[in-house]
């Protein structure tokens, strides 16, 4: 039976009149990928680090976080879960434009993202269980960059520059926020 005929568009749906709505492919659960992401930021997968930075990167484009802290690298169709040692990133590099209030920390992570400081990606600093600091910048959300040694020295170097002999709060400025790197004296 021909459907135009009797005022029905097979285009259409037959109660609603509305286009038919796609299917939604379920999405398939790998669960652990044995892939793991060390602390220095290496990407493994079996074991074997993975030495194409391309593949990395698109594999970092996939990466979640869910509310119970877990990773997983998720597409439309599957997803697979991920062990990260510490943080999927490291921010390896560290541009300071202008002074106080105006300046602008930007970091550039180990897979070339550029994030800069501000309400949209805070600064925080954490203490490691060994007492020393650790600091992290949010790249996406749920997924932070650890800041390696030397741009965190570089960073407490801008504080205690801007501190001065102050002795102010010990911190930096980056986007219109000021963030409390803590007592320079503990580190």
């Amino acid at each position: 039976m021909d459907n135009t005929a009797s005022g029905h568009s097979p285009a259409r749906d037959r109660d609603s009149g509305q286009p038919p709505s796609p299917q939604k492919r379920p999405v398939i659960d790998h669960g652990d990928l044995d892939m793991r992401i060390a602390r220095d930021g290496t990407w493994f997968y079996r074991g074997s680090p993975i030495a194409r930075p391309r593949l990395v990167k698109l594999f970092a484009s996939v990466l979640r976080r869910e509310d119970d802290g877990a990773y997983w690298l998720v597409t439309p169709v599957e997803r697979g879960r991920v062990t990260v040692e510490d943080a999927p990133f490291l921010a390896v590099e560290l541009t300071s434009e202008g002074e106080g209030p105006k300046r602008r920390l930007s970091f550039r992570t180990n897979l070339d993202e550029i994030v800069a400081a501000g309400p949209d990606h805070p600064l925080r600093v954490d203490t490691a269980a060994n007492g020393e600091p650790a600091p992290y910048i949010l790249v996406r959300p749920g997924l932070e960059a650890r800041l390696n040694r030397p741009v965190f020295y570089e960073l407490v170097e801008i504080a205690d520059a801007e501190r001065g002999e102050s002795g102010g709060p010990f911190g930096v400025w980056s986007g219109g926020m000021f963030f409390d790197l803590g007592d320079p004296e503990d580190e």
